[in-house]
């Protein structure tokens, strides 16, 4: 009886996966899940099951071949490194839709996607290029430098350290410039590296005795990308590794660019000595995009993934995802997906239904509230900042209050105007340009905008 129930439980049909399959696919959910920015993992991986196991390959089930296209373009990597880690071995990744129609379709276009050469890049993600990279006001400057340095590594701007907040394009930057470098130069030693994979290199060199080898990895490199380097906030040993490394490339010629949230003189606990390295090149910001450029990065996103975005559609999530290039682009991944997965037209209509859930979470922005904040950052009262007074002080108030709806917001110039008691728009103008340009040539106001700007992204200025 014993036989005929362990005969029963293993019993299955010809198509469904072996339990040695299911459960090596299960653990690597579990390892994804904790890599995987949740609305990732939720909308792309959550749904796939494995359907075949191998000692060389592993076929996963997605919905359709869209499915597919997007986890091969995206989440490729992280899957191979997990299963690698998992099974101590390379293997080759290939999909099968559940639509029969789709599946016909990846049969015949590719049966499984080889494993990419191991080229000593770092890690370089191909499709963070120049090219696709959105320029407007917000990046101009930060992209025209990383394009420079690209072209002529070691000889303009090192070391150059782009910062701004999350999801604002700053990895983009980096791997472009790594991307651009190498086609133009192919014998270049480029890598990139996050500072938290640095941090785990350097543990295992010290446990395994390999410091020497991982010196000499780093030293030997034409051009560095280092990115997230706030991570070395705390981490002393870690700091004096980037110290003694940063010198020997610099000294050398070689180009170091980094990446951070904060710039140099705000990151806590650095050491002075990093600071200043860190700090001796150019050092660029990144602010968040104006309506126009949210618009511009929906319609290409969309375009890449060979999907025609309405322009209603665009407006619309561009008007309600204002201050982070990841939750917009995140925004549309969910619509275009549950336009794939039920068949409907991308509408309006389809992305109040998708992204209900997240807009109730996005605190609405209001002109009223963005002028309530300068004014109280600025010492005067919103009714003072309508007014036509004109002492110094309002004025700046004014004139940062209009700054900042235009970079929140993303109103006309004549829009703005009328916020202030019907300003004509050359006046706008004039305010927008002059706060800009005190953000680039005076730290001190720089920081003090920024503090204002953040508090308004967090819906600390929501009325």
């Amino acid at each position: 009886m014993a036989v005929a129930d362990r005969n029963t439980r293993t019993a299955r049909r010809p198509d469904e996966p072996d339990l040695a399959a299911v459960r090596l696919w299960k653990d690597a959910l579990d390892h994804l899940r904790v890599r995987i920015n949740r609305e990732g993992f939720d909308t792309w991986l959550a749904v796939t099951d494995v359907r075949s196991l191998s000692a060389s390959a592993i076929e996963l089930e997605v919905p359709n071949s869209f499915f597919a296209d997007w986890i091969t373009q995206h989440y490729l990597g992280e899957i191979r490194a997990v299963l690698r880690e998992l099974v101590g071995r390379d293997l080759s990744v290939s999909f099968r839709a559940r639509d029969a129609a789709d599946a016909r379709a990846l049969r015949r276009g590719r049966a499984a996607v080889p494993n990419p050469p191991r080229n000593g890049t770092g890690r370089l993600r191909t499709r963070y290029t120049f090219d696709c990279f959105v320029v407007g006001e917000s990046n101009r400057f930060a992209c025209a430098a990383a394009r420079s340095v690209a072209e002529h590594p070691g000889a303009t701007y090192n070391p150059l350290f782009i910062y701004g907040g999350v999801g604002l394009g700053k990895t983009h930057l980096v791997h472009a410039i790594g991307n651009h470098a190498l086609s133009l130069r192919p014998e270049l030693r480029v890598y990139y590296v996050p500072a938290e994979t640095f941090f785990l290199e350097l543990i295992r060199a010290i446990e395994k005795n390999t410091r020497l080898d991982f010196k000499s990895k780093y030293r030997a490199l034409d051009l560095l990308l280092m990115d997230d380097v706030h991570y070395l906030v705390g981490k002393e040993r870690l700091q004096e590794e980037v110290f003694h490394i940063f010198n020997t490339l610099h000294d050398s010629g070689s180009q170091i660019v980094f990446t951070c949230d904060r710039p140099p003189k705000e990151i806590p606990t650095l050491e002075e000595r990093l600071a200043s390295r860190l700090g001796s090149g150019l050092v660029v910001d990144i602010g968040p995009p104006d309506l126009e450029m949210r618009i511009a990065i929906l319609k290409q996103k969309a375009a890449r993934e060979e999907q025609e975005l309405p322009h209603d559609v665009a407006l619309y999530i561009a008007s309600r995802v204002k201050s982070n290039i990841r939750e917009l682009e995140g925004s549309l991944v969910r619509l275009l997906a549950l336009s794939s997965l039920t068949d409907r037209p991308l509408s309006v209509e389809l992305a109040e239904e998708t992204l209900k859930d997240l807009l109730a979470q996005v605190p609405s922005v209001t002109p009223d509230a963005v002028i309530e904040a300068a004014a109280k950052s600025w010492g005067v009262t919103a009714a003072d900042i309508r007014s036509n007074r004109r002492t110094q002080q309002l004025a700046l108030a004014r004139q940062v209050a209009m700054y900042l709806i235009r970079k929140n917001l993303g109103l006309s110039l004549k829009e703005i105007g009328l916020c202030f008691g019907g300003k004509d728009h050359t006046t706008v103008m004039h305010a927008v340009d002059k706060v800009e340009r005190l953000r680039i040539e005076d730290e001190p106001f720089a920081a003090r905008l920024r503090k204002l700007d953040s508090g308004i992204s967090r819906g600390q200025a929501v009325s």
